[in-house]
This record gives C-alpha cells, sequence and structure tokens, in this order.
C-alpha cells in the first residue's frame, strides 16, 4: 500500500490546502477514497492527490538572501541618517 497526500480547494479562487493522507495501492483506488473521504459532502470544489514520495521535503528554512535591501525591516532602516544626508545635501541645518 502506498500513501497517498490529498490537497482540496474549499471553493473557487481559493488555496489549495493540505486535506490529509491516505493509503491506497494504486492511483484508481486513491481517487475514489479522496473523493469519498474529501468529496462527497461537497465541501471540496477541487482535489489533488499526489504520491507522498513525489512531495519534496525541505529539512532546512529557507532564509532568503538580503541583497541590500533593510529598508524592509523596520530595524534595518535609519531614517535618521538618511534625514542628516538629505538636509546635507539642501544645506540645511539639523535640528
Amino acid at each position: 500500500m502506498a500513501v497517498w497526500e490529498v490537497f482540496r480547494q474549499e471553493r473557487e479562487g481559493a488555496p489549495f490546502q493540505h486535506g490529509g493522507s491516505l493509503e491506497a495501492p494504486d492511483l484508481a483506488f486513491a481517487e475514489a477514497y479522496a473523493k469519498e473521504f474529501y468529496g462527497r459532502r461537497a465541501e471540496s470544489l477541487a482535489l489533488w492527490v499526489v504520491p507522498r514520495d513525489s512531495v519534496l521535503e525541505i529539512d532546512e528554512p529557507y532564509v532568503a538572501p538580503v541583497f541590500d535591501r533593510d529598508y524592509r525591516r523596520v530595524d534595518g532602516y535609519s531614517i535618521k541618517v538618511k534625514l542628516k544626508e538629505a538636509r546635507e545635501r539642501a544645506g540645511t541645518p539639523a535640528h
């Protein structure tokens, strides 16, 4: 028996969410079980059935590189420095 992961969509335009796992000997049975478990009461608009072996698991957390985008973080962007530089360019005295 293979393990299959079922993803369901509740309404049009909504994202697919993991509904659960099921065991089935092949895709035909997995599809039938998924329809029975997640579609019989019309709680799902659409279903995706995927063998668990086809789901890629990423063990380590992904952290995007900064690429000089400190302005997106509150603690990484100092407005005082920018104001001082702008005042110096404009010739306005600092307060």
